[in-house]
């Protein structure tokens, strides 16, 4: 038997998951979690002889913990930080506190302006009703607009995007 063949058949540790078993278990695409590995969130996974990526249990827990951050609306950039964070020795609980009060800050804003939005379209729209067919160059009802509050292109994508999309998603 040659050197070649004996390494072929040296079994795998019984812990060792492939990338298509941890995709199954976790819920996450093959794409998602080689994006994950070259962007840091999920650390180099060990490989076979013949180069397959073989994890381990740990990599499962670090993709539920992605996964419950993801669900509480953290970038990936901000989940990286977390972990980063928690790598260097120190607890990144205070950071994520702050995080989410932030974000509730941010939210609580962004809720009155549409509040305020809301009415005011809701003033226009009943003013159109009056007016019924306005003359236009296209359409005399939008021509005719005096509305003065308009969420910002930035603003309105946020609102229809959820948070943890809007940073790069795998």
């Amino acid at each position: 038997m040659t050197l070649r063949s004996k390494q072929r058949m040296r079994p795998e540790p019984q812990d060792a998951l492939k990338i298509g078993e941890v995709a199954k278990l976790s819920g996450i695409g093959v794409e998602a979690l080689r994006f994950y590995e070259r962007s840091g969130l999920l650390g180099r996974p060990a490989r076979t002889q013949s180069g397959y990526r073989t994890y381990d249990r740990e990599a499962l827990e670090r993709l539920d913990f992605i996964k419950r951050a993801q669900v509480l609306g953290f970038s990936l950039d901000e989940i990286k930080q977390i972990i980063a964070e928690k790598q260097s020795g120190a607890s990144p609980c205070e950071a994520v506190r702050d995080l989410v009060r932030a974000r509730l800050n941010e939210l609580d804003e962004r809720m009155r302006e549409m509040r305020r939005y809301r009415r005011e379209l809701a003033t226009t729209l009943a003013e159109w009703d009056k007016a019924g067919i306005v003359a236009g160059h296209i359409c005399g009802l939008i021509e005719g607009s005096k509305m003065k509050h308009q969420l910002s292109t930035s603003r309105a994508r946020k609102l229809q995007t959820p948070s943890r999309h809007r940073s790069t998603k795998a």
